[in-house]
């Protein structure tokens, strides 16, 4: 198993692409926290996967910076410290110009996709141990933008320029930073952005997990900065 006895910790874990993140982390061997703001889908998630391992919920907003100070201290009562951080969460907003995108969308968007991943990693990084990795969940749109995706790919344009960062100023104590795009995968949110496309022709969540694992085992060591396609790695693997 390459996550034996590592503690990992999935933002947005409750529902797609979390959660097939959180399954392929057990199955791996590792104790696993998800987080998200329904509880119901929290306690759906752990139900399901609690068969494959060690997995728990904190209800949390990671939007406010009081629910992520307590979200920091349940992984530090529980764990003491963190292996893995996977900086999952984030909402679609609406498919629109630029002209006409409504203001108070634009920073809700903004706020749970860039400034919340902030508040999140802030409050972690006491808590990450040497050789720790922390995965950031990105989009083809967050490296190459198009047109009516508005805030949505400019907070994951921002959440690259964050990982950057975080590579650089977190090399010197053993921590690797690294970002995943998807790439088109089975969830809720794709089909509310294509909802004339059929979910059957694009891989699901479970399908682009391997790089997830990689990026969270020792053998992506020397791995930090850099940008990560899942199609990619499913090809190559």
């Amino acid at each position: 198993m390459k996550l034996r006895g590592k503690k990992a910790l999935i933002t947005g874990g409750a529902r797609g692409i979390g959660r097939g993140i959180a399954r392929a982390y057990l199955k791996e061997g590792a104790s696993v926290l998800i987080c998200g703001r329904n509880e119901i889908s929290l306690k759906s998630a752990c139900n399901e996967l609690s068969g494959a391992g060690d997995i728990d919920y904190v209800v949390t907003d990671i939007a406010v910076g009081d629910e992520v100070r307590h979200l920091a201290a349940a992984v530090a009562e529980r764990w003491r410290a963190l292996d893995i951080l996977v900086n999952n969460a984030s909402i679609l907003g609406v498919r629109a110009p630029v002209a006409e995108y409504p203001e108070d969308v634009w920073d809700e968007v903004v706020q749970i996709n860039l400034n919340a991943q902030f508040y999140v990693t802030k409050a972690m990084i006491p808590l990450l141990l040497p050789g720790g990795s922390i995965i950031n969940v990105s989009s083809s749109v967050g490296r190459k933008g198009k047109r009516e995706w508005g805030a949505y790919a400019a907070s994951k344009f921002g959440l690259e320029g964050l990982t950057q960062v975080l590579a650089d100023e977190l090399a010197e104590v053993g921590i690797r930073v690294n970002s995943v795009n998807p790439g088109g995968t089975r969830t809720d949110m794709r089909a509310d952005a294509y909802p004339d496309e059929d979910p059957e022709t694009i891989p699901t969540p479970e399908d682009i997990s391997p790089v997830f694992v990689y990026l969270a085992s020792d053998e992506s060591v020397g791995d930090n900065g850099k940008e990560f396609n899942a199609r990619d790695w499913i090809k190559a693997g």
